[in-house]
């Protein structure tokens, strides 16, 4: 198998996610698949009424891969849809669609779409300036979840733990930045410093993640600190992650679950996840799952096992 990876290296937001494309690559390499990376920069598109669309990489036409895997997540810009959307229409095999990443990079319409198909989520307000906080404590209570519509690694999440808390926040904000869109959620309790990563591929969940926070830490993230520990799914853990996944139209995902008494609600999507703490605590090899079900649905599979 021939594969590109989208990845942007000079993205502050994806630094910590470059150990996963090493990951990748060293993968490829095990299994005689050759894998390129190319950033956003990297392409033009050309768009051509009489024939096929065209792509230039660094300039030039050049052959097009059996498959193209974008690793730009909630980062993902303007252009990098566009590059994704593009390949799409040259019929190049894309996980995931530029449609689903579009999706699950608003977090908004995320719980939407979710909440239309009887997910259970989060009580989620999109809140505009000035925010009335009493209005806020009447739907939601305190302690809130403050957000940004767009980001990852628990970059954008605030915890607000009381009104007065959430009033001087929200005068910061509104300083700061007007112009700015975010949702307000309510407070799971007992979720408080822990949730769930399941990672589902291909409709199948591969293994969940509980992360813990450090202490004095609300956010689980294994970036802010958090350690993990692989968690034995139960039918309702795997049913919401691959219901969730399949729902939102993403091949590869990260679904985030929230502790809710004996059950669950779905915090959130991702359309490309990370995985070194999942790697290192679950011992699930990710790279290996992904090029295995790639290798499955193009028909590749009889020479992807024969390189094993």
């Amino acid at each position: 198998m021939k594969g590109w990876i989208l990845f942007d290296y000079n993205d502050e937001a994806l630094q910590s996610e470059q150990k996963e494309i090493e990951r990748f690559l060293e993968t490829a390499k095990k299994n005689d698949i050759e894998i390129k990376v190319f950033e956003p920069h990297h392409f033009d598109l050309m768009v051509i009424r009489e024939t096929q669309d065209t792509i230039l990489v660094d300039d030039k036409q050049t052959s097009l891969p059996d498959f193209f895997l974008p690793r730009t997540g909630a980062s993902t810009t303007y252009y990098s849809l566009a590059i994704i959307r593009h390949m799409e229409r040259m019929r190049v095999p894309t996980f995931n669609s530029a449609q689903s990443i579009e999706t699950v990079k608003d977090k908004l319409f995320t719980q939407q779409i979710l909440a239309s198909n009887n997910l259970p989520i989060p009580r989620t307000l999109l809140v505009k300036f000035p925010i009335n906080a009493d209005m806020i404590e009447e739907n939601l209570g305190f302690p809130v979840i403050v957000k940004t519509l767009s980001g990852s690694q628990g970059s954008g999440v605030y915890l607000s733990k009381n009104k007065d808390e959430f009033i001087g926040l929200m005068q910061l904000l509104n300083a700061t930045k007007t112009n700015m869109n975010i949702i307000i959620q309510e407070f799971i309790q007992s979720s408080e410093g822990r949730d769930l990563r399941v990672i589902v591929i291909g409709g199948r969940a591969v293994g969940a993640m509980q992360r813990i926070a450090q202490e004095g830490e609300f956010r689980a993230n294994i970036s802010k600190g958090g350690y993990g520990k692989c968690l034995t799914m139960n039918s309702e853990i795997e049913w919401l992650a691959i219901e969730s996944a399949k729902i939102l139209g993403l091949d590869i995902a990260g679904i985030d679950l929230l502790f809710d008494g004996d059950h669950f609600k779905v915090c959130e999507a991702n359309s490309a996840p990370g995985f070194t703490g999942f790697e290192k605590y679950c011992k699930v090899d990710i790279p290996n799952e992904i090029f295995n079900f790639i290798s499955v649905r193009l028909g590749f599979f009889d020479k992807y096992y024969a390189n094993k």
